[in-house]
């Protein structure tokens, strides 16, 4: 018995480490590499890695909660370009990011919808507060207490953003934080919205 715990926690350890912990600022945290890709570094310590091999996929097509409660599913946005944040309030670069995406949503909310999912299990009761307390302009309180679309994403790491074009094909996604008010962010951005 002990040696398949020991198994298990030899496969297992890598990846409990890779994700967001709750205890570590956001520049605290080491970066992990899960998939390869383009580094992006940011301001206040943000570390991503942009990654394009699911380029041409179709959107996960996991339900989850809508402001008032209702399930959608990410292709009930097809359309317009929508970009799908994947965050936790206990996450701390997930945090960081939220203001700057909420600009992002405001700035770009003629071509592009902005969807930040919490993967908090205890759902709008942990949320509610947080966008109560945060007062963002145009993000909404959005929630995925199953963690389907966690999950779908497989990236075993929050934050993890991806970009669909307005047919519901993935473009890129980011593994880890981004800078979004960064000159990186903004060209990634333009070469999808500018069609849009």
């Amino acid at each position: 018995m002990r040696l398949v715990i020991r198994f298990f926690l030899f496969l297992c350890l890598p990846v409990m480490l890779t994700g967001c912990d709750k205890q570590s600022d956001a520049g605290e945290q080491d970066y992990v590499d899960p998939v390869g890709g383009e580094v992006i570094e940011g301001k206040e310590g943000l570390v991503g890695h942009l990654y394009i091999g699911k380029r041409g996929e179709p959107m996960v097509d996991t339900p989850f909660k809508d402001p008032d409660g209702n399930m959608v599913r990410l292709s009930d946005f097809i359309g317009k370009p929508v970009l799908v944040n994947i965050w936790a309030t206990w996450c701390a670069p997930c945090v960081v990011e939220m203001p700057m995406l909420d600009k992002l949503a405001a700035r770009e909310k003629n071509r592009l919808k902005v969807l930040v999912v919490s993967q908090d299990i205890q759902g709008a009761e942990k949320v509610e507060p947080f966008f109560a307390k945060a007062d963002f302009n145009e993000l909404e309180a959005y929630t995925d207490q199953e963690n389907g679309l966690s999950f779908g994403f497989g990236s075993g790491l929050m934050p993890t953003t991806v970009l669909y074009d307005a047919e519901g094909k993935e473009v890129w996604r980011v593994i880890g934080a981004m800078d979004w008010d960064g000159a990186r962010a903004a060209a990634l951005m333009e070469e999808t919205l500018a069609g849009s």
